[in-house]
């Protein structure tokens, strides 16, 4: 590991990720932690921060743009009938200290605040697991717990009147290459395919590797998948499709995603097994 503000995730001696606790980033940006860069053992970088086409892309981490009006994904917000608005409403994660911290993990406090106030104390418990010599696991598991008085909801656009667009939760920037990458689940194949639905798991492979994201709680896996791949690359659980999620004064959301991170592009039979594998490590 490094400083107090970064952690280095390490499989076999090898660096594979780099978290950031306190970036400086402005508020339009809803500045939060991220995991930035993510590569494979070989060293290709599977992550991007801050890309032109969003700036607001920041690695791999949690973003929501919508808890009750607060928005912690950054740039714009979707307003019902007005569309993406230029909004003063962004929050920020802040990161409060390592409960634990290993080269193979670490477990993180934070607090998201907007508007002075706190709404939600996050623990977020991350790990790398090598699998094979050229696939590795990263578990990334978040609760959140609202610390309000009352009952908060998290939206997204999608709860709020754009269809097709419940991003927001665990977010994963890809790279972006000079072509879209392929993306498939055990069973469906393009992003018009997989884009909403549900699957155990869901496999997003580029030019040289493979990033397969798998729920690995109940919960989690009733999360529909946000996908992107023609536009940029990226892949999300989303905490609110069809409906806003509402979390009581005191109680917990939890979600625990683990993506195999491997190098080559793999096939459904391969992306099934390390998937298997990972979960059960």
């Amino acid at each position: 590991m490094s400083g107090d503000d970064t952690a280095v995730l390490r499989v076999a001696g090898r660096p594979v990720g780099r978290y950031v606790t306190r970036p400086e980033l402005p508020a339009r940006l809803s500045p939060r932690p991220y995991l930035h860069p993510v590569t494979t053992l070989a060293g290709t970088a599977v992550t991007e921060l801050s890309p032109a086409d969003h700036a607001h892309h920041l690695g791999v981490g949690v973003a929501v743009p919508d808890v009750e009006g607060h928005n912690f994904w950054g740039g714009r917000t979707y307003v019902r009938d007005r569309g993406p608005t230029e909004l003063d409403n962004h929050g920020s994660q802040r990161h409060t200290g390592f409960q634990l911290r290993d080269p193979d993990g670490f477990v993180a406090e934070l607090r998201w605040v907007a508007a002075g106030a706190e709404l939600l104390r996050e623990r977020r418990t991350v790990a790398a697991t090598e699998l094979t010599g050229t696939a590795w696991a990263l578990d990334f598991t978040f609760s959140l717990t609202n610390v309000t008085p009352g009952t908060l909801t998290i939206g997204s656009p999608a709860t709020n009147g754009r269809p097709g667009a419940a991003y927001g939760g665990f977010f994963w920037r890809a790279a972006k290459e000079a072509g879209a990458p392929d993306v498939f689940t055990p069973d469906a194949e393009g992003e018009a395919e997989v884009h909403g639905g549900r699957a155990d798991w869901l496999a997003l492979a580029g030019s040289t590797w493979t990033l397969v994201f798998a729920g690995a709680t109940e919960a989690t896996r009733r999360d529909p998948w946000f996908v992107r791949t023609a536009e940029y690359p990226g892949v999300g659980s989303s905490l609110a499709s069809g409906q806003r999620l509402a979390v009581p004064a005191g109680d917990t959301v939890v979600r625990r995603i683990v993506t195999v991170v491997a190098d080559g592009r793999l096939d459904r039979a391969a992306a099934a097994a390390l998937v298997r594998k990972a979960v059960s490590a």
